[in-house]
């Protein structure tokens, strides 16, 4: 069967462009919730155009040279006209564009993909709807509250909270929202929470009937309010709830105390930001997410691969790796000449730390060294027993040399093979922005401090109550170099050693934001 232009309809007179738009929905914020389809699509994409409230991991999987576009909306804030937004993507599709508009939620859900699909269709470009979670069902359940239930909701109704403010009257029929026999659920509804809890009472809905509102549904920072319809606004401003939240109406919400299965982690209510580069994040905002923690992702780095000769490693007896990227560049040189772990038996292996010992042992080798320490003068003195005669040094470009000149010192001939380097990484002015108000600021090698001090300048202008988390030693002599004393310096040098210094430390200070119930 020939294929259909998407859309639904084949248009009669337009000519489709070559490229194509996906408008796909990302979910609402988790983002394990995103889908297998729209991973896809985020990796393949040449442009993204991208929502405020995408799950922060969302571009993780897009490519180093696709182009990144934001175009979000925040009540009372900042926003890109919608015009804009549906003029960019018809222009980079009418290029002959692979373009994704990653949207929060579901793009068919208060979205306003609708909105954009015509606007394609007007211009001929073909496009394809992939849903994703929605909010109101995603964010009720994390809070424990089934939008439906046998004998208690046998309907749910999806409202919105927000209208058109250009409307001459509202669309909303209160009356039959206030009949509806089932569960009400309000999206983007938090600052005319008043109006709509009076106009659903005023209508003939309960006062006493349970209400509830959960606040940054599926995030770490999640936390659900619980009250009448009659109170709920109030309870709701007292608590300081703020968007994006949803507001639940019905039997189904006084489940919330009953079904919640969500617990604070240790660094609930706290916000870290991550500065090494995007594709080594999402690994560290992962587990801070399950956490608790609210993660702002501000890569300063990139990891750019440089060329080279196929590698052949029978002209050593030890081969020295000193991170996991260079473990991963290191098998591409090896695959580029038609070998694999097997061209490495002959040789020692040695790695810096457990991450490049972890990192050898996904591709079948099982490092023989492994320094207690995670720093190369760790590594040069876990060899001084080893008898070397010519060594394989894979690092980056700007790595120090203590561990090539240490090993010439013992009369090894020494090869330093520069597999890698770190690049700076334009830093958005949002990104920028949520970084300095952070609770934490994290840095894993030199080269995050250098690149994220050369992106704020000579005068980082943090918030005071932020604090500088070091992964080591050599992180924290840069740190020092550069006028910054480091609050935290983990003691294993890895990211499980700046996971456990992060909740030592946020544990003797700040509460965890936790549920409230009337």
């Amino acid at each position: 069967m020939p294929e259909r232009p998407a859309g639904g309809a084949e248009a009669e007179d337009a000519v489709p462009s070559p490229g194509r738009v996906y408008l796909v929905g990302a979910g609402p914020g988790d983002p394990g919730l995103l889908t297998a389809r729209a991973l896809e699509l985020i990796a393949q994409a040449d442009t993204i155009l991208y929502d405020r409230l995408i799950p922060a991991q969302a571009l993780d999987g897009a490519r180093v040279d696709a182009e990144l576009l934001y175009v979000g909306k925040e009540g009372g804030g900042e926003a890109v006209p919608q015009e804009q937004t549906q003029a960019l993507l018809v222009a980079r599709a009418g290029e002959g564009k692979q373009v994704v508009r990653l949207k929060g939620g579901d793009p068919f859900v208060f979205g306003r993909g609708g909105e954009e699909a015509l606007a394609l269709r007007e211009a001929g470009i073909l496009y394809e709807v992939v849903p994703g979670v929605t909010a109101g069902v995603a964010a009720a359940a994390y809070a424990g509250i089934p939008v439906t239930h046998r004998g208690v909701a046998s309907a749910v109704a999806l409202v919105t909270g927000h209208e058109d403010p250009d409307k001459p009257e509202t669309a909303l029929d209160w009356p039959a929202l206030a009949a509806f026999p089932g569960t009400l659920v309000f999206y983007m509804g938090i600052r005319q929470l008043p109006n709509i809890a009076e106009s659903l009472i005023a209508a003939g809905r309960p006062a006493s009937e349970p209400a509830a509102v959960v606040e940054r549904g599926t995030l770490p920072a999640q936390r659900t309010v619980t009250a009448t319809l009659a109170t709920i606004a109030r309870q709701a401003s007292g608590a300081g709830v703020k968007p994006p939240s949803i507001t639940v109406v019905g039997p189904v919400a006084e489940l919330a105390g009953e079904m919640a299965w969500r617990s604070p982690g240790p660094l609930s209510g706290r916000t870290v930001a991550v500065t090494r580069a995007r594709a080594q994040a999402s690994g560290l905002a992962r587990r801070l997410g399950e956490l608790g923690a609210s993660v702002i992702e501000a890569p300063t780095i990139r990891i750019k691969s440089l060329p080279g000769d196929p590698l052949d490693p029978s002209l050593y007896d030890l081969l020295c790796l000193t991170s996991p990227n260079g473990v991963g560049y290191l098998f591409e040189r090896l695959h580029a000449g038609g070998r694999d772990a097997r061209a490495l038996a002959h040789a020692r292996v040695a790695a810096i730390g457990p991450g490049t010992a972890r990192a050898l042992r996904e591709h079948g080798v099982v490092a023989d060294v492994v320094p207690e320490r995670f720093v190369a003068e760790a590594l040069v003195e876990a060899l001084s027993e080893l008898p070397v005669k010519h060594a394989l040094v894979a690092r980056a470009k700007e790595a120090r040399d203590v561990l090539p000149d240490a090993l010439r010192a013992r009369g090894a001939e020494v090869d330093v093979l520069a597999l890698y380097e770190t690049v700076a990484e334009p830093l958005s002015a949002r990104a920028l922005a949520g970084a300095r108000a952070a609770d934490y600021i994290t840095f894993t090698s030199s080269s995050t401090v250098r690149f994220f001090l050369q992106a704020v300048g000579e005068n980082p202008a943090l918030s005071p109550s932020t604090r500088i988390v070091s992964i080591g030693p050599v992180t924290s002599e840069t740190l020092r170099e550069h006028g910054i004393e480091p609050h935290v310096e983990a003691e294993s040098h890895d990211i499980e050693g700046v996971l456990d210094a992060l909740v030592t430390d946020a544990l003797t200070s700040s509460p965890c934001v936790t549920d409230t119930h009337e």
